[in-house]
């Protein structure tokens, strides 16, 4: 029978640190909102169990809020691209170092492949070698296989390319990338 008791009485305990934990964690969560529109998250008691549940406009502020913010990471990408170049077609291109970090650029140009793009504009530096142009230098960051393992990838929309720089077609719209790899 004691052992039941404590059971119990531990089963409120933790719902009750559950409640205040749940309590601190909206009311954390709600810093610069706006407090009339806003109402508090409502307790129900259901027999010796307390919950809280978010009441619909604080669900519906939480979805707007996700959506302004999704189109301030937006905005603020794009504000962190650097605008290069001048013509009529446009493409993304973004750099990723070893560390991962990464740079983004919008890219103006008319010229005819992506790797006249990118030289043109002082962004990739490399050696002719029998596929083409070897691209050793990205954005002023060297990597050489033979010296750190390490080489320059280059990748169209996300996927490895199936052709060298120097050959890829620029396309309006189209992302591309070089990411070093082992």
């Amino acid at each position: 029978m004691k052992m039941k008791n404590t059971k119990k009485v531990l089963s409120v305990i933790l719902c009750m640190v559950l409640v205040v934990a749940m309590a601190l964690f909206t009311t954390g969560c709600g810093e610069g909102t706006n407090k009339e529109t806003s109402p508090a998250a409502e307790k129900t008691t259901v027999g010796e169990e307390s919950t809280t549940k978010k009441t619909t406009s604080e669900e519906e502020s939480t979805t707007d809020k996700e959506a302004v913010s999704d189109t301030e990471s937006k905005e603020n990408d794009q504000a962190d691209k650097k605008v290069l170049g001048e013509g009529k077609t446009v493409f993304d291109f973004t750099v990723v170092d070893k560390e991962g970090n990464e740079t983004a650029f919008e890219i103006h140009t008319d010229k005819e492949t992506v790797g006249e793009a990118l030289t043109e504009l002082e962004l990739i530096e490399g050696e002719e070698g029998q596929y083409g142009l070897f691209v050793k230098t990205v954005n002023g960051i060297t990597a050489d296989y033979d010296k750190d393992g390490v080489y320059w990838a280059f990748y169209v929309n996300g996927e490895y390319a199936q052709t060298g720089v120097d050959s890829t077609k620029v396309t309006d719209g189209e992302s591309y990338s070089f990411k070093v790899e082992k």
